[in-house]
């Protein structure tokens, strides 16, 4: 499975021949440390892998090649009896040469793939799609939408009640939004139907973007054509596509899950917490994640937007039907994250996502 982090925000990449420099028996206690940290969280004792080792050896040989591995960085220990754990360098050692990524389970799959059943909208479909990757990696997930690109089809407005209506865009590649909001008071059918006309005027052929650099102009030169309240109910249907313009659309589900993890460190855990209310940060770091394919990691610091909680996160961009990265997924958890298992879920609902968008194009 590959993993790239080629990032501006990452730390150089380990030399690769630290690795090879390393003999069999080296590598197979640093390998079995590893693996035993990342499914229990505490350090392991050289009397563990005494149990495990493929050769027979003692405890003190292999407290030998602890030292040697800790020497080089590759391991550490919170205590001097203490066992040894992998530091952030042997983690990303581990991840680039010695992990191994299975296939997405069967269960996992089928979990993934019926978040997508359906014609739903967007926005409902992939806030399924990060409730069930917070489900399934129990950590916090992290999905970019769609940049809002294609041209406007056409726009509606619903009166819901008095005091609340419905405003619907059908872009041209056949996504469909939409948004309650508070419409003007006075407003009718009739000035519902005036104001969708007017939009949908000035609106054909251009995306969202320019539609709302030429909505006010549009709306000062048309003002003696449209109607008083049909013109507040473009400004205000409208004021809410021009949040969505400066606030990145970032779904993030599960920071209880994180909780879990580290629950001796809630100083760390409330950093965390801290980071993903900062949605505009996520959301650029993630646009600069979209500049390679394929699934990436990156591991406590070299992640600067994670640091100071040392959490990793695993991401992979998806696709429309041109081969164009338009949006994000992603898993943000504690370093110890079960990577052979998170990275091919992560690159398979990429995958996925990509493809049902792709295939509702046109």
């Amino acid at each position: 499975m590959p993993a790239t982090r080629e990032c501006p925000d990452t730390m150089p990449m380990p030399e690769t021949a630290l690795l090879s420099d390393l003999n069999d028996r080296s590598r197979e206690v640093f390998r079995r440390v590893v693996e035993a940290y990342l499914a229990t969280g505490e350090p392991v004792g050289s009397r563990t892998l005494t149990r495990e080792m493929t050769e027979k050896v003692s405890a003190a040989t292999i407290r030998n090649v602890m030292q040697d591995l800790e020497l080089l960085g590759l391991l550490d220990h919170p205590h001097i009896s203490a066992g040894r754990m992998p530091t952030q360098l042997g983690l990303r050692l581990f991840v680039d040469g010695l992990m191994e990524a299975g296939p997405v389970s069967a269960s996992d799959r089928e979990m993934i793939d019926e978040t997508l059943d359906g014609n739903r909208e967007t926005g409902v479909m992939l806030d399924r799609v990060s409730t069930a990757l917070s489900a399934l990696t129990q950590g916090a997930s992290l999905v970019l939408m769609p940049k809002q690109e294609a041209p406007v089809r056409h726009i509606e407005f619903v009166s819901l009640a008095p005091d609340r209506a419905l405003v619907v865009l059908v872009f041209a590649d056949g996504r469909v939004e939409n948004r309650v909001f508070a419409p003007p008071p006075g407003h009718t059918a009739s000035s519902m139907r005036e104001a969708a006309n007017f939009l949908n005027a000035v609106a054909e052929g251009r995306t969202l973007a320019e539609l709302r650099r030429s909505i006010a102009r549009e709306i000062e030169a048309s003002r003696q054509k449209l109607d008083g309240i049909a013109a507040q109910l473009v400004s205000s249907g409208l004021a809410l596509w021009e949040g969505e313009s400066t606030d990145p659309r970032l779904i993030v589900r599960g920071r209880a899950n994180l909780l879990a993890h580290e629950l001796a460190d809630l100083d760390r855990i409330r950093s965390l917490f801290d980071d993903l209310e900062r949605k505009r940060d996520i959301a650029e770091f993630l646009e600069l994640a979209e500049q390679g394919e394929g699934v990436r990691i990156f591991i406590g610091s070299e992640n600067k937007l994670f640091s100071l909680s040392g959490s990793s996160l695993v991401v992979s961009p998806y696709m429309n039907a041109d081969r164009k990265i338009v949006g994000a997924v992603g898993v943000i958890g504690p370093t110890r994250l079960n990577y052979g298992r998170i990275v091919p879920i992560v690159d398979y609902t990429a995958q996925l996502v990509g493809r049902v968008l792709s295939g509702r194009k046109g």
